[in-house]
């Protein structure tokens, strides 16, 4: 840990990691050329038993493949999207992409075509690389529904398909690229409720997350479970990358089944295991129901707000090692603080860490931007070589996150302690964490008012044991009609958003608490749910 005695809570950059520009490209050759026959990814079947394997030597020969067709089809610079769930070809294609001079538009899979064409038109993406089928829905009848019309639908390239991935491979060639070229645009909504693509460069993504599994103590040639979806800078910004940095191999989980991922754990022995709470909570209680023994990790490490005690003690009993949380988001590639091997009970569970190298956090005044003293409650912000070089075409939010000293406002609030800990404590964002994905109230308010039944919407998270939070819809009905069933809400909004936006409980209002100028008071709505003010008045 880095022994600090802050007399405000600003901590400035820290410089125990090497530091270098590197392109993505930088680092495959690096490890194919030290150690080519080493694995590099290795695909966990949604049975638990190891599909396809890559060596460092092979994963380059195919990623080169990849970019050469796929520099064959689309000019230097140009964007294209991919969808799809955990799969090596997923790796190839963002591989591919680098070595292509491309930028990679990654899109969730749970997508509903309306969302898809949301981003393939504001990304300007030239095609959609998709997998056929991911957790039992065909995604081709998607795309075509998303894509049609767009500059997208030229190319619809099913990833599965090998000859077709690689077709034109032998009329391609690969591109130089810069580290501080776009690599990544990842898709995150705002409060306005309309997504936000966010511009990664490559030096951003290679280095962060070198530096925090520097931190986690990898060394090359162990092994990183990965069940964080790829679409998701967990997954394709933190493991794929993070691994290649250090020389060490991705175990890529197709598809997360607790009790399977329990069972691999057991005869592979992973180093290290990643996941959200909830994901790490399923495989434990997997392991005590079925007998299974996965007290050989080394490190668990997860990512989102402050771990709950009593999971950690839960690790501690199953694993043999507590939760090692990384705190972070999109737009600083993603990691800002992240926990130590060796902090202490009180650090695992009441703070999310000190920050990564190389770069500056702060907890900064709302009101006057000004750095607040050690221990008072501000905005969490970082100023740093990973943040984002901005939202796509969108300046006015640019500017709204990050502000003309260069600090990126996280909208999430919380404290420093002299010792450079960090701890959250609210969010001035009203950004719901479902399960470590975040949900944003305004997107889902806005379909849930093109009910005719709906004269009014707002929309709050409230706390849940197995999710952290869920969705929690306050509603006023319009005048002169019934009240819809809970199932019709959701067969309304299933229609509109994908699965996991769709509100859990559904509480009709007749007036709601309101601040001095009118705006609900979402707060209060989550204070007296908890409270138990709503029951019986749900849907």
């Amino acid at each position: 840990m880095y022994d600090l005695e802050l007399t405000e809570a600003y901590c400035p950059a820290q410089t125990d990691t090497e530091y270098s520009e590197r392109t993505i490209e930088d680092v495959l050759r690096e490890q194919a050329a030290t150690r080519p026959q080493a694995l590099a990814l290795r695909e966990l079947l949604a049975d638990g038993t190891v599909g396809r394997e890559w060596t460092f030597e092979r994963l380059l020969e195919d990623a080169e493949r990849t970019g050469r067709a796929l520099a064959s089809r689309h000019p230097a610079g140009s964007r294209i999207a991919i969808m799809g769930g955990n799969c090596p070809e997923w790796v190839l294609v963002q591989l591919g992409a680098a070595l292509a001079g491309l930028t990679l538009v990654t899109v969730n899979p749970s997508f509903l075509a309306r969302e898809v064409r949301y981003v393939l038109e504001q990304s300007g993406a030239c095609a959609v690389y998709y997998q056929p089928h991911v957790r039992g829905t065909a995604l081709r009848p998607v795309v075509d529904e998303a894509a049609a019309g767009l500059a997208a639908s030229d190319y619809l390239i099913d990833i599965e398909d090998l000859a077709e991935l690689f077709s034109g491979e032998r009329d391609g060639a690969l591109r130089a690229t810069k580290p501080h070229d776009i690599v990544m645009i990842q898709y995150t909504s705002g409060t306005t409720g309309f997504p936000k693509g966010v511009l990664l460069h490559q030096h951003g993504l290679v280095q962060s997350n070198r530096d925090a599994f520097d931190r986690w103590e990898l060394a090359a040639g162990e092994t990183v479970m990965c069940p964080f979806p790829l679409f998701h800078t967990a997954g394709s910004a933190v493991c794929v990358l993070g691994c290649l940095a250090h020389g060490a191999t991705l175990l890529l989980v197709s598809l997360f089944d607790p009790v399977a991922v329990a069972k691999t754990i057991e005869h592979e022995k992973p180093e290290v295991v990643g996941g959200v709470a909830t994901m790490i909570f399923a495989i434990i209680e997997a392991a005590r129901a079925t007998g299974t023994s996965i007290d050989c990790v080394k490190t668990v490490i997860s990512g989102g707000a402050m771990v709950p005690p009593e999971l950690n003690r839960a690790a501690q009993a199953t694993f043999g090692v507590p939760i090692l949380i990384v705190y972070g988001q999109t737009e600083t590639s993603p990691g800002i603080t992240a926990a130590w091997p060796t902090d202490k009970d009180e650090e695992l569970t009441e703070t999310i860490g000190q920050p990564l190298a190389h770069m500056e956090v702060s907890i900064r005044n709302p009101k006057d931007n000004s750095v607040c003293r050690v221990g008072e409650q501000g905005e969490i912000c970082m100023r740093g070589y990973n943040m984002m070089v901005g939202y796509n075409d969108n300046p006015q939010a640019t500017s709204e996150t990050i502000d003309a000293d260069g600090w990126l406002h996280t909208g999430d609030l919380g404290s420093m302690s002299a010792r450079g800990y960090v701890k959250i404590t609210g969010r001035v964002k009203e950004m719901i964490i479902r399960g470590g994905e975040n949900l944003f109230p305004a997107e889902i308010e806005a379909a849930m008012l093109e009910h005719p039944a709906v004269a009014e919407a707002a929309v709050a998270g409230v706390p849940d044991e197995k999710w952290g939070e869920v969705v929690a819809a306050f509603l006023r009905c319009a005048d002169g009609v019934g009240k819809p069933t809970a199932n019709e809400l959701k067969a309304h909004i299933r229609e509109r958003l994908s699965p996991q936006k769709t509100p859990q409980h559904w509480i009709w209002m007749d007036e709601y608490p309101l601040t001095g100028s009118g705006k609900i008071q979402k707060f209060e709505l989550s204070k007296a749910f908890v409270a138990g003010k709503y029951e019986g008045r749900e849907a």
